[in-house]
């Protein structure tokens, strides 16, 4: 199974980078876009990620890794962040830092775990949560280059009001020739929908996504289990393994 490369990927050496918090905008009720302004910033691929390192006065430092949430955009750096209770950096993002003020960023990490818009093949997004941060970016940068690269997301979200993006995804879905968006809800759906609150199964991998003959780029990203789980179903399907590239956090299911 194809699965992401990280630290080193671009062959390149990573340095720490001042980021200014320019905007925030609210996505759910325990998540947030952090819009960072990073003067000297490389530019990114859409899928890969970054560090984030935090340092209080007492010179204590603790660091995480965030995808990136949008495509290149000359100095700016946009992360979506969910909130983790009884977690260390997301609390602070997600609650206490206000436009103005500075962390710093490391990056972008990972050559493998990207989309490119010059690949004209169909690709496949399975998000599992908040595993949809670097597929929208893939979606965003599809749309940004004109791409005609037929894209089919199946999102994996545990109710309507976890979903991140929804009104974007939803004018994207009807606006973007070629994308479609499929959602499958783990604990509580939208009044009417069609399916009872489930797990992501093989028939909806099987139904959502495109036929292993298409040969479709996949990309899977969510919680170490539920990816994990999609990538055998699409082994099973008869994917090639190799065209199946995964990215996971966390030991829990969303």
């Amino acid at each position: 199974m194809a699965r992401a490369a990280v630290s080193g990927g671009l062959n390149r050496r990573l340095t720490w980078h001042a980021a200014r918090l320019a905007e925030v905008v609210e996505e759910t009720p325990s998540a947030r876009t952090l819009v960072f302004d990073v003067p000297d910033w490389p530019g990114h691929l859409p899928g890969q990620h970054v560090d984030v390192r935090l340092t209080a006065e007492d010179g204590y430092s603790t660091q995480r890794s965030y995808s990136i949430a949008t495509p290149a955009d000359g100095t700016r750096v946009a992360l979506t962040v969910q909130r983790v209770d009884d977690g260390e950096v997301s609390p602070y993002l997600t609650e206490t830092l206000v436009p103005g003020d500075v962390i710093e960023l490391r990056g972008p990490v990972g050559g493998w775990f990207v989309w490119r818009a010059a690949d004209p093949a169909p690709v496949l997004l399975i998000a599992g949560g908040s595993g949809i941060v670097p597929l929208m970016a893939m979606i965003r940068a599809r749309r940004e280059a004109g791409s005609r690269a037929l894209f089919r997301l199946i999102y994996s979200v545990r109710t309507p009001e976890d979903r991140f993006y929804a009104d974007e995804l939803r004018t994207r879905a009807r606006d973007d020739m070629g994308l479609d968006v499929g959602y499958v809800y783990t604990r509580q759906a939208p009044e009417g929908w069609p399916a009872a609150p489930r797990r992501l199964s093989v028939a909806d991998v099987n139904n959502g996504g495109w036929p292993p003959d298409f040969q479709p780029s996949c990309f899977v990203c969510g919680p170490t289990a539920f990816v994990e789980t999609v990538a055998d179903i699409l082994v099973a399907l008869g994917h090639d393994p190799r065209r199946v590239k995964t990215e996971r956090f966390g030991p829990t299911g969303s």
